[in-house]
């Protein structure tokens, strides 16, 4: 039985659709256009459909040819990654890595970090999107995401990378103004800056007191007249005594060994916001993803303690 498709083939088209034309992709390839022409004719004929539409000036791809694209990147793709998860152990991390994390960390932590990374594997290509909504587990635009809070998902692996509490915090004069609260209940007393990030209510804050048997969570709604979606402005609001902010410990510390920031309700515990590295499982052997968490591992542990 005739192949309909040759393992040849897919690099080939992969060349010749990225090139545009019969000339270019003889040049990339060091052929002949007749050559090239033949190449993709004997494909055409073993599948029985025309891929391409040619003329003396242009080409474009039939929707059979889109569709062949499509599943020959798909399959070079997988072939790639296969051949360096073989050779992972032996060969330096190469090739891009997309990465994803939330503005405020993103701009703090995670960019100097992969400013030192790619100083130690220059092979190593990154792209760095900040967002303020994290982009769903599902998505495979990139390759890792730092993210707060380990996902509750299967299909993906997430090392955490540190810890990361939250702590409620106002200026030593805001707290002379308006008294410091005794319990979680008072915050409805006072003036709260608002923060929301991915896809935390607006405006709650719940927070945990005791242990064991007298552990006990509460649900409380803030009041205040300044919100944001942004950490770096709250953390500035609160600097500036406008009122209580609930903010990670790693955006908030220096101040608070300062001075210019005091802790409130310190016996108070806040959900779980550990910083982690998410990524699919199929991209858990991958090198360049791996010495990249590794990295970025280090970078932050000093950071964490």
């Amino acid at each position: 039985m005739q192949e309909t498709v040759l393992p040849s083939d897919l690099g080939f088209f992969s060349t010749l659709a990225a090139s545009g034309s019969l000339s270019a992709t003889a040049r990339e390839l060091g052929l002949t256009a007749a050559a090239v022409s033949k190449h993709l004719t004997q494909m055409e004929s073993r599948a029985g459909v025309p891929l391409v539409n040619r003329t003396t000036r242009r080409m474009m791809l039939t929707p059979e040819g889109e569709l062949y694209l499509e599943h020959a990147r798909r399959i070079l793709d997988e072939i790639n990654q296969l051949s360096e998860l073989l050779g992972s152990a032996k060969k330096r991390p190469e090739g891009l890595l997309r990465v994803n994390a939330t503005l405020g960390f993103g701009r703090s932590h995670v960019a100097p970090a992969i400013s030192k990374f790619v100083a130690a594997f220059p092979q190593v290509s990154v792209q760095l999107q900040l967002s303020v909504m994290p982009p769903p587990l599902t998505d495979d635009t990139f390759d890792v995401c730092i993210r707060f809070g380990e996902p509750p998902d299967t299909r993906v692996v997430a090392r955490r990378l540190a810890a990361n509490r939250r702590l409620l915090c106002a200026t030593p004069a805001y707290l002379a103004r308006r008294g410091t609260p005794v319990t979680p209940h008072d915050l409805a007393k006072h003036n709260c800056i608002g923060i929301r990030q991915g896809d935390e209510a607006y405006g709650v804050w719940r927070l945990t007191t005791g242990s064991g048997a007298a552990k006990k969570t509460e649900t409380v709604k803030i009041r205040g007249n300044l919100t944001t979606n942004d950490g770096e402005i709250a953390v500035r609001w609160a600097l500036d005594g406008h009122g209580i902010l609930l903010r990670a410990e790693w955006d908030i510390n220096q101040y608070l060994q300062d001075g210019k920031l005091v802790q409130v309700l310190p016996n108070c515990a806040t959900p779980n916001a550990d910083i982690f590295a998410v990524y699919s499982q199929r991209h858990q052997m991958s090198n360049r993803i791996r010495a990249f968490v590794d990295f970025i591992a280090k970078e932050l542990a000093p950071a964490a303690q």
